[in-house]
């Protein structure tokens, strides 16, 4: 296809450099003297999607994941990764220089207590790492006897020649009618946890909280909408936005006039030296403050709490505005992907759609709807053997084909103004094995135990995380990432608090999105994924003694009905996926083509009907 996707680079990762930017660092670690330097996959925010600029791990050894941490010492380094990039580190780094360690096997932890040499230093950057991150640093270096050591300037940054200059993408409003409340309202709210908590300040580190707070959206880093920069909420008092002036449009300013105080990001650590010398206790988060923060606070005297920023469980729960927004999202973006899928019907079984194809098209579909904004992640494209690889992100150099006998799995998003999707179908091309029909079957069985769950009002994610593993685990499967995880309102497609998996540890509360998201992967053969997301909401139940909870699910999809085992099936989860499709099917039909409309018709016929 001569198309190209907007928002997603198909460009082959390399690690064709990566010996001598790894020389180059060990030159400038035995300049000062020090035995080994952590170079973690973060901003210094502690964000997901991070700048060009914060891209250090990925300059340094060619690993793109999303999470990973590097540790560098004179004669040997390691790059730590979970199982969802075990197979990627692999591919993209180069061994002799760099060794791929799971996380499964051993921590960062526990290789700079086995590797670094006695009395070497291990320094790290403190804008990198969080009080929490550090002390786990710590009492590595103590138990191998040597020590850590905060660095002035990042190690990487002082050999990285060509390091982008840092994003200053405009920082706009966004409209009341789709936050559901005024800024002013949330920061009310924000001042009276912090009098309920005796805190006199909070520092907003992480800036999707920064963007809810203040009802601003950004684009300083892909996917997510957001401007990159702190704030200081002060008990009483105007609060304080630290955002470069040149990325601050007029309308932001109009609205931030009377509701906050905007600096130059230079001027925050004079903010922090008069946090500390005020003697207030100061809130900063445990999750995204970096050391650099505490240790400013307190070097000017002051008392820092590390804890929850009251804002993320704020975010977490919807208000109305923000679930009406999702649920139009969902049925504009359903449409798009069914078209899509109605498209991958037709073109597939040929051999005609590639990988990337599969993206392009997936992408120019949502991109008609004229309202996208973005793509909330890359798509994982994987047919075959690379639908097994959780995370697993095309490129020129792996792409392949859709072939007829294979699975096809696409994860996909969007990022609309009023909502952002996270969607993953998996489909067979041509005539799917039995093999492949009972492990669907199962993941599906998975999917509609979370849908259909009704609970007790504190039950936590881990509670359920189980239902969706029973029918893998009745055959002896299983799958090895979470269930669910949290989603933003036009902000981050993996939000916490909370989620579905065995760490899921935050009660759902009414108002938070999660995904249900349960999965099945052969390696080296096919993957299989089913997900949509899915809102916490209040329900009934006749004779129920305690407040209840469900789900309602909010995307619009029809699953692949020639991969389902009907005989693995219950009645009450046929019916449930009857009833879905019925719903898909009444709720998209107005929005597709007629070509599509026909497809749609029979993708969603009752499972009974040949």
């Amino acid at each position: 296809m001569s198309q190209t996707a907007r928002f997603q680079s198909f460009e082959d990762p390399s690690h064709r450099e990566g010996a001598a930017r790894v020389a180059a660092l060990r030159a400038a670690m035995a300049q000062r003297g020090v035995a080994g330097f952590v170079v973690p996959r973060a901003d210094e925010h502690q964000s997901e999607y991070v700048p060009a600029n914060a891209e250090r791990l990925a300059w340094l050894t060619g690993f793109t994941g999303s999470a990973g941490t590097a540790i560098v010492l004179a004669d040997k380094a390691a790059l730590v990764v979970d199982g969802r990039y075990t197979l990627q580190a692999a591919e993209q780094v180069d061994t002799a220089i760099v060794t791929p360690v799971p996380l499964a096997e051993t921590s960062v932890e526990a290789w700079i207590e086995a590797n670094l040499p006695a009395g070497g230093v291990l320094a790290y950057d403190p804008w990198l790492h969080t009080p929490d991150g550090l002390a786990r640093l710590e009492r590595a270096a103590q138990a191998a006897g040597g020590r850590v050591e905060a660095t002035a300037l990042n190690l990487v940054d002082l050999v990285w020649i060509d390091r982008p200059a840092a994003p200053r993408a405009p920082v706009v409003p966004h409209p009341d009618h789709l936050a559901g409340e005024a800024a002013a309202a949330k920061l009310d709210r924000v001042r009276a946890a912090l009098d309920k908590a005796r805190l006199g300040a909070l520092v907003v580190s992480d800036p999707h909280n920064l963007a809810w707070a203040f009802n601003l959206r950004g684009g300083d880093v892909s996917h997510t909408p957001l401007p990159l920069g702190y704030a200081v909420i002060p008990r009483d008092g105007l609060p304080r936005l630290f955002l470069d002036a040149r990325k601050v449009t007029a309308e932001a300013l109009a609205a931030l006039d009377g509701l906050a105080e905007r600096h130059d990001p230079e001027a925050l650590t004079e903010a922090l030296d008069a946090l500390g010398a005020g003697k207030a206790r100061v809130r900063l988060d445990a999750a995204t403050g970096a050391v650099a923060l505490r240790r400013r606070i307190e070097a000017a005297g002051g008392s820092v709490d590390v804890g929850p920023d009251p804002i993320t469980a704020m975010k977490a729960a919807k208000n109305a505005a923000e679930i009406a927004g999702t649920r139009a999202a969902h049925r504009r973006d359903g449409a798009a992907v069914t078209r899509f899928l109605a498209w991958l019907a037709r073109e597939a079984p040929g051999g005609a759609v590639s990988e990337i194809d599969a993206v392009v098209r997936l992408e120019a579909f949502r991109a008609e709807t004229g309202l996208l904004r973005e793509i909330a992640f890359p798509t994982i494209s994987g047919s075959g053997p690379n639908g097994a690889i959780v995370h697993y992100r095309v490129s020129r150099g792996t792409d392949r084909r859709v072939q007829p006998g294979e699975l096809f799995l696409i994860d996909s998003g969007a990022q609309y103004a009023d909502g952002t999707t996270d969607i993953t179908r998996t489909v067979a091309v041509g005539t799917p094995s039995p093999e492949m029909r009972d492990r669907f079957t199962r993941v599906l069985k998975g999917h509609i135990a979370i849908a259909t769950a009704v609970f007790p009002r504190g039950t936590t994610g881990a509670q359920i995380d189980s239902f969706a593993r029973r029918p893998l685990w009745e055959a002896g499967l299983d799958f090895d990432h979470g269930t669910g995880h949290g989603v933003g309102a036009f902000l981050s497609v993996h939000e916490g608090p909370q989620r579905i998996a065995k760490t899921g540890t935050v009660a759902l509360q009414p108002g938070m999105i999660v995904s249900n998201e349960p999965g099945y992967y052969k390696v080296q053969a096919f993957g299989i994924r089913l997900e949509n997301l899915v809102l916490v909401e209040e329900t009934s139940l006749p004779g129920a003694e305690r407040p209840m909870l469900g789900f309602e699910t909010l995307t619009l999809a029809p699953f692949d009905r020639a991969l389902v085992a009907l005989e693995l099936l219950t009645p009450a989860e046929t019916a449930w996926l009857d009833a879905y499709h019925a719903r898909v099917r009444a709720a998209l039909d107005d929005l597709v083509d007629p070509e599509t409309r026909t497809w749609l018709a029979a993708a969603t016929r009752p499972l009974a009907e040949a």
